[in-house]
C-alpha cells in the first residue's frame, strides 16, 4: 500500500515487500537511504509490516531501550521482497 504523504517520486520503481517482528519488543524500521523520501513506521511485537521500497533500499531496524532506540540491524530490501506464486489448479 503507497501512502500519498510519503510516496515515492513518479517513475521509481518499487518492490513489494514484507518485514516481521519477531521480537516481543516494539520496533521503528526506517528506510533513510532514498534521496527525497521518507520512511518510518512503529511495528509492534509478531506484526507483520507491508510496504513498497526501492529494491536497493536498506531497512534500520531500531529497538526502544531507555532512554535511547539502539539500531539493531540493516536489511536490504530485495531481500524483504515478497514472491508471488501462481495459483496452480488441478
Amino acid at each position: 500500500m503507497t501512502q500519498i504523504l510519503n510516496a515515492l517520486p513518479l517513475g521509481s520503481n518499487t518492490i513489494l515487500c514484507c518485514y516481521v517482528n519477531a521480537t516481543n519488543q516494539m520496533q521503528v524500521v526506517r528506510i533513510v537511504n532514498i534521496a527525497n523520501w521518507y520512511f518510518e513506521r512503529v511495528v509492534f511485537p509478531q506484526q507483520r509490516l507491508f510496504f513498497e521500497a526501492p529494491p536497493d533500499g536498506w531497512l534500520e531496524i531500531h529497538t526502544s531501550r531507555m532512554p535511547t532506540a539502539i539500531l539493531m540491524d540493516n536489511i536490504p530490501c530485495n531481500s524483504l521482497q515478497v514472491k508471488e506464486l501462481a495459483a496452480q489448479f488441478i
